[in-house]
């Protein structure tokens, strides 16, 4: 496995990061098995692992702490914090109040004394990016935390919140963890020459864009799979499986799986540090591992060019973030009298 810089943090990552979303109870609730997929992803050179809290509601956090013990000096552990943790209102977001303890919780289950990467899972309009970043600061400098990251925030987030860090002098974001693959391109054209700009490491999610680019949905044919039982939308979206249908023939022109089609483009960017893979059975490792190798040419990637222009999406997945001009639709009708010219 050859390993890339995180950004400008001087950590090296392998540019496959482990997921551990689907370990626990929405994915594999079997924790001896999971550890198992760890551990081999560990020993083909994986160094990288992610979570989060809201995972199975801590479940993945404490089978990666279960698989880590006697190996957590060699791995560069992240998790995030944002989404709700229980019924009560304060137990979610991205305050110093619920940040603080959400980190401690992640520690607890983890079974270690800090974390590489403590990344905010979704932006948080209603908070102050100030203090976010002051409370991440002071968990730094407690030696909790060696880095922070934010994940799925708009270019002009990660602006702002690098521009604060700088003018209050706080610890800045290092890292970026936004949705990306063949399907989904539309971070190429602000957020990872942002992040660039900024040095900041990133690693993507979804570089098989939710399930679709393993080959296994088609027009006209339900597939029968784990992901298909959440009844997620871009799974049937007819624009997203055309397009799937002409990568099929790009990935069989070239001798290639599509899964390693997949993950070759969604690393080939200069852009990108890691792509998340997110195995929930020894097979979908060994499968997203045998093609670690690939290396795709020019012409591969002028082919997929040419299917999805840079810089575009073809739908979207139904995890993105979607900021609230867009998800509210008073922030973006005016009211009916006012909407007229005259």
């Amino acid at each position: 496995m050859k390993y890339r810089t995180l950004g400008r943090t001087g950590i090296k990552v392998s540019p496959y990061c482990l997921g551990a979303m689907m370990f626990g109870a929405i994915g594999n609730p079997d924790h001896d098995d999971s550890v198992r997929i760890i551990h081999k992803a560990l020993d083909a050179g994986i160094n990288f692992v992610d979570t989060a809290d809201a995972y199975s509601r801590g479940e993945s956090e404490e089978i990666v702490g279960k698989a880590l013990k006697g190996r957590r000096d060699n791995v560069v552990l992240a998790t995030k914090a944002h989404l709700p943790m229980g019924d009560d209102p304060n137990q979610q977001g991205n305050s110093r109040r619920w940040l603080t303890r959400a980190l401690e919780d992640s520690l607890r289950r983890l079974q270690t004394d800090h974390v590489d990467v403590f990344q905010v899972h979704r932006p948080a309009p209603d908070t102050d990016v100030e203090e976010t970043l002051s409370a991440l600061t002071d968990l730094v400098r407690a030696g909790k935390v060696r880095a922070i990251g934010t994940s799925t925030f708009p270019a002009s987030d990660i602006v702002e919140a690098q521009w604060t860090a700088e003018r209050r002098g706080l610890v800045r974001f290092r890292t970026e963890q936004p949705p990306y693959s063949i399907i989904n391109r539309s971070i190429e054209r602000e957020v990872l020459p942002v992040c660039e700009r900024y040095g900041m490491g990133t690693m993507v999610w979804s570089p098989l864009a939710g399930g679709l680019l393993t080959g296994r949905y088609r027009k006209a044919r339900q597939a029968d799979t784990h992901r298909a039982a959440f009844g997620f939308q871009h799974l049937r979206d007819e624009r997203r499986l055309d397009a799937v249908e002409q990568l099929l023939l790009v990935a069989e022109k070239a001798g290639l799986p599509p899964t390693h089609l997949a993950m070759a483009f969604a690393i080939a960017h200069p852009g990108v540090t890691s792509a998340i893979i997110g195995p929930r059975t020894m097979d979908h490792l060994d499968d997203i591992l045998a093609g670690a190798e690939t290396t795709l040419t020019d012409d591969v990637l002028d082919e997929i060019d040419a299917i999805v222009p840079p810089g575009t999406d073809v739908g979207t997945l139904d995890m993105a973030y979607s900021p609230p001009a867009i998800q509210h639709t008073p922030l973006r009708r005016r009211p009916a009298d006012q909407r007229s010219a005259a």
